[in-house]
């Protein structure tokens, strides 16, 4: 018999996979939004002073209010998501949202509020395109009053919302903020804001003065009232030594010895 040798084929090899190409996946971080922009509050102390007296003189006016947020120079972020769309007005007024600290504020976190009120003192580095920048901003963002104090020039302007823009207030002289309540004057070239009341909002040092010429008055009026005591007190003991010496001199003339009488009386 014919032996045929045979030979059995090897199973085809099946292919060897293919390596995974690693894809890289952007996963998104978390925004931050940062509570500096890094610029000074102010570049002088005359406008230092005046971003000062505002915004305390604000925070004064509505201390008692529970629904009312008054900050200076604070980070304002109009759009969750950007950190880059932002302003730090140097007064603003937040009308239904409570006082408090804040780092910055998230306008989406605020129940959607802008401010309602903004005020911007002008350095001398402030050019004209880039004030009209910030106008632009607060317009398209809800700002409804927006009022600018060059107190280099003694310049005020301000502006009201109708409908979708902000319209230049005509004269700013006497002109009474719909919102806020307060009147706007310049005295020379300084700004003076009065309260609803008709007092004047004042400087630090302003109300240190007028604190300590209070505390003169009072303390003058404290030793006058002392003064007055001690005269009505020595008018007092001469009525009683004035009795007590025509009581003396009844007893003396009614015969009785002035030892005796003066003994009677508590004069020994």
């Amino acid at each position: 018999m014919t032996v045929t040798n045979v030979i059995t084929p090897k199973p085809p090899t099946a292919p060897r996979p293919a390596r995974a190409t690693r894809k890289s996946v952007s996963i998104p971080s978390e925004i931050i939004y940062p509570d500096s922009d890094g610029k000074p509050m102010a570049d002088n102390t005359r406008q230092f002073d005046m971003i000062v007296m505002i915004q305390g003189g604000l925070a004064a006016l509505f201390a008692g209010r529970p629904d009312v947020f008054v900050a200076g120079d604070l980070l304002w972020y109009p759009v969750e998501g950007s950190n880059t769309i932002r302003a730090a007005p140097d007064a603003m007024v937040f009308f239904g949202r409570p006082p408090g600290y804040r780092g910055s504020y998230k306008q989406w976190e605020e129940d959607g509020l802008a401010p309602q009120v903004v005020f911007e003192v002008l350095s001398p580095g402030n050019t004209r395109p880039e004030m009209i920048r910030k106008r632009q901003f607060y317009e398209r963002y809800g700002v409804e009053e927006y009022y600018e104090y060059d107190p280099d020039r003694g310049q005020l302007r301000g502006w009201l919302r109708r409908a979708e823009r902000l319209e230049a207030i005509p004269e700013m002289a006497g002109w009474v903020s719909p919102r806020l309540g307060i009147r706007f004057a310049l005295d020379g070239m300084d700004l003076a804001l009065y309260r609803p009341d008709g007092r004047r909002f004042e400087t630090f040092v302003e109300l240190d003065q007028c604190y300590e010429a209070e505390r003169q008055r009072a303390e003058a009026e404290r030793q006058r009232a002392e003064m007055e005591r001690q005269r009505a007190e020595a008018e007092r003991q001469r009525g009683r030594e004035e009795g007590f010496r025509q009581a003396l001199e009844r007893l003396i003339a009614s015969g009785m010895a002035e030892q005796e009488a003066r003994r009677l009386l508590g004069l020994e």
